[in-house]
């Protein structure tokens, strides 16, 4: 079964922590240099990639698997 190589996602929590910093000092923007952004982009695009293919997993091993749900209704005859 092959690894899966843990995310490394400091610089989504890096621009979180600006974002609430700049909030909380009520700034009217962000401003991040180019090298920060584009660490950023990449960070969010293979945690985006890896949560598609987990997704893309899980419904193709839901696919084969019918789930049978059976409700009975008794018209509330037994409530209290």
């Amino acid at each position: 079964m092959p690894t899966v190589e843990p995310l490394n996602t400091i610089a989504i929590q890096q621009f979180i922590n600006q974002v609430k910093s700049a909030d909380a000092s009520r700034a009217k923007e962000l401003r991040i240099d180019i090298n920060t952004a584009k660490n950023l982009a990449f960070t969010l695009g293979i945690v985006m990639s890896r949560l598609h293919g987990d997704l893309e997993k899980l419904v193709s091993e839901n696919k084969s698997s019918d789930e049978v749900i059976d409700v009975q209704l008794d018209g509330g005859s037994s409530w209290k």
